[in-house]
C-alpha cells in the first residue's frame, strides 16, 4: 500500500462502513445488531490506519507529508489536494481514537434507529479526518461545514427532551459565523490566484496586502471563534452537551470544538500575521473573560454536564492565549493543550454518561457515596477530574504550563489573570467530585447501582493510558509538533517585523537580568 493512499483511505474507509450499514437486511434486531459490529470494526480498522500514518510520518521535517494530489475543478485551479504536517497529525489521530470510543459508548444506550446513527457518526469521522488533512481551501471548507450536518442529526434525533432546540442553536450559530470565512476563502483566492495551502503558507504565491487583512481576519474569527467557542458566542455549547447523547457530547468537546483553533493555526497565524499581531489584544481580553467568567459560572452549575461544558469554554481560553501569544512555547501549549482536552473532556462525558445510563438524571444533588458502591468508577472519575485540573503527571498540566510561559513573554499581566482560571478549575471539579463521589449514600435508588462492567473499564483504559503517557512523556507530542511550529512562529515573526511592527521583548530582558 502506497502511501500515496494511506491519508485517503483513513478519511473516506468510514463512508466504506456506512455503505456497508446501509445493505444490512432483516429484522429491526438484527440490522441494530450488525450496524454495530460493523461501525466498531471500520473505527478501529480506521484508527489503526491513522496509526501508520503517525508511523510513516518524518517527524524531523516541518512541511506537509504524505501529500496526495489530483485534479478536480481544473478550470477553478481546484485540486484534491491531502497532506498532513506537525500541527495536524495529532487532531487526525484524535478523531480516530474517539470515535470508536463513542460507538462503544453507545452500544446499549441507544435502542431506536441504531443503523442511522452508527451512519451519522461514520459520515461525521469522514468529515472530521478531512478536515484536518485537507489542503485545499475550497476541500477545507467542505470538510469543514459538512462536519454540522452529521451532528445537528445526533443531537436532533437522539438528544434529549429539548433537542430541537439545541441542535438549531448550533447548527445556526456555527454557520452563519462560516459564510462569513467562505467569503474570505474566496478573497484570498482572488489576492493569491491560488486554492493550495501549503503554496499560500509557503509564500510561493503572492502575499495578502496589509490593508484587506483585517477584514479577512474578522471573517475567519466569526467562524472559528463560534467552533471553539470563544466568550462571547459560547451559549450554545451548554445547550448542545446538555441535550447530546453522551457519545455525541464526546466528539463535540473532542474532536469538534478542536476545529476552531486548528482553524486559527491553518489561517489566521500564518496567512494573516499583520493582523493576528494587532488583534492579539482583543483575544487576550477575550479568553481572560472566557478563563474567568466560565469558571465561575461552571462554580453554580447542578447539572453535570453543563459544568464540564463551561469547562470546556474555560479550557479552550488557554488554547487562544496560547495560540495568539505567537511564542513557540504558548502555540506548543495550545496544540497539546486541545489534543489533552479532547481526551479529558471526552473521558469527563463518558463519566457522565455512565450514571446517567444507571439513574437517568446529571443533578449533582441525586448523587452522592457512590465511592461505596462504584470504587472503580470513583477512581476512574478522580483520575480524570485531577487531568482536567492540571495535575503534574497528567496531560492537563504540560499544557496550561506551557501556555501561561509562552503567554508570559508576552504579557505578565495576562498571564497572572488566566492563572486564576486554574485556581476555580480546581474549584468547580473537586466540588463536583466531591459531592458526587462522596459523602453519605442518602438516596435509597442508589442502594442498587452497580459498578462499571466490562465495556465500560475497556473505554476508560486506553484515555487513563493516555493522560498519563502525555504527562509524563510530553516529547512524544512536542518532538512531532516542533519544527511545524518553530516554521510558524519564525515566519510570522518575520512578517510582522517586515510590517514594521516591533515585537515586544521586554519580558525576555527582565528575565535575563534576573537570571544573572
Amino acid at each position: 500500500m502506497g502511501n500515496f493512499y494511506l491519508l485517503s483511505l483513513t478519511t473516506f474507509l468510514p463512508l466504506v462502513g456506512a455503505a456497508f450499514i446501509l445493505a444490512i437486511r432483516g429484522s429491526e434486531e438484527i440490522v441494530a445488531r450488525n450496524a454495530r459490529w460493523v461501525a466498531l470494526w471500520t473505527t478501529v480498522v480506521t484508527f489503526i490506519l491513522s496509526l501508520f500514518v503517525w508511523g510513516t510520518f518524518d517527524a524531523g521535517q516541518d512541511g506537509f507529508q504524505l501529500v496526495e494530489e489530483f485534479a478536480w475543478l481544473e478550470d477553478l485551479g481546484i485540486s484534491y489536494r491531502m497532506g498532513v504536517d506537525g500541527i495536524s497529525i495529532f487532531f487526525v489521530l484524535l478523531s480516530t481514537l474517539l470515535t470508536p470510543l463513542a460507538i462503544l459508548a453507545s452500544w446499549t444506550s441507544i435502542k431506536l434507529r441504531v443503523r442511522e446513527y452508527m451512519i451519522a457518526f461514520l459520515v461525521l469521522e469522514t468529515m472530521m479526518v478531512g478536515t484536518f488533512c485537507a489542503l485545499d481551501t475550497v476541500l477545507f471548507y467542505i470538510f469543514f461545514e459538512a462536519v454540522l450536518i452529521p451532528m445537528y442529526i445526533i443531537i436532533g434525533v437522539w438528544g434529549g427532551k429539548r433537542r430541537v432546540y439545541a441542535s438549531f442553536k448550533f447548527f445556526l450559530y456555527t454557520l452563519a459565523g462560516s459564510v462569513l470565512m467562505l467569503v474570505a476563502l474566496l478573497v484570498i483566492w482572488r489576492e493569491t490566484g491560488s486554492t493550495d495551502i501549503a503554496a499560500i503558507l509557503a509564500q510561493e504565491v503572492p502575499t495578502i496586502a496589509a490593508e484587506i487583512q483585517p477584514w479577512l481576519w474578522f471573517a475567519f474569527f466569526a467562524s472559528f471563534a463560534v467552533k471553539m467557542p470563544m466568550w462571547p458566542v459560547h451559549t450554545w455549547l451548554p445547550d448542545a452537551h446538555v441535550e447530546a447523547p453522551t457519545a455525541g457530547s464526546v466528539i463535540l468537546a473532542g474532536v469538534l470544538l478542536k476545529m476552531g483553533g486548528y482553524g486559527f493555526l491553518r489561517f489566521s497565524l500564518p496567512m494573516l500575521p499583520v493582523a493576528s499581531f494587532d488583534f492579539a489584544p482583543f483575544i487576550f481580553a477575550l479568553s481572560v473573560i472566557a478563563v474567568i467568567y466560565t469558571s465561575l459560572v461552571a462554580l453554580a452549575q447542578e447539572d453535570m454536564k453543563k459544568l464540564i461544558a463551561y469547562s470546556s469554554v474555560a479550557h479552550m481560553g488557554f488554547v487562544t492565549l496560547g495560540i495568539f501569544a505567537a511564542t513557540r512555547q504558548g502555540v506548543e501549549g495550545a496544540i497539546f493543550q486541545m489534543l489533552s482536552h479532547g481526551i479529558v473532556s471526552a473521558a469527563l462525558f463518558l463519566v457522565v454518561g455512565v450514571v446517567y445510563d444507571r439513574m437517568h438524571t446529571r443533578d449533582i444533588s441525586r448523587y452522592g457515596g457512590l465511592v461505596e458502591r462504584m470504587p472503580k468508577y470513583a477512581a476512574i472519575f478522580m483520575v480524570f477530574m485531577l487531568a482536567s485540573v492540571g495535575l503534574p503527571g497528567t496531560s492537563g498540566f504540560i499544557g496550561e504550563f506551557l501556555v501561561l510561559i509562552g503567554v508570559f513573554q508576552v504579557s505578565s499581566l495576562v498571564a497572572l489573570l488566566a492563572a486564576t482560571g486554574i485556581i476555580l478549575g480546581a474549584a468547580y471539579m473537586l466540588f463536583m467530585y466531591r459531592r458526587v463521589v462522596f459523602g453519605e449514600l442518602r438516596h435509597a435508588d442508589l442502594q442498587n447501582i452497580t459498578d462499571l462492567n466490562w465495556r465500560e473499564v475497556a473505554i476508560f483504559m486506553p484515555l487513563i493510558a493516555i493522560v498519563l503517557w502525555l504527562g509524563l512523556f510530553p516529547q512524544a507530542i512536542l518532538n512531532v509538533t516542533g519544527p511545524a511550529v518553530e516554521n510558524l512562529v519564525v515566519n510570522y515573526e518575520a512578517a510582522v517585523e517586515a510590517a514594521g511592527r516591533t515585537l515586544d521583548e521586554a519580558p525576555d530582558v527582565v528575565l535575563d537580568e534576573a537570571s544573572e
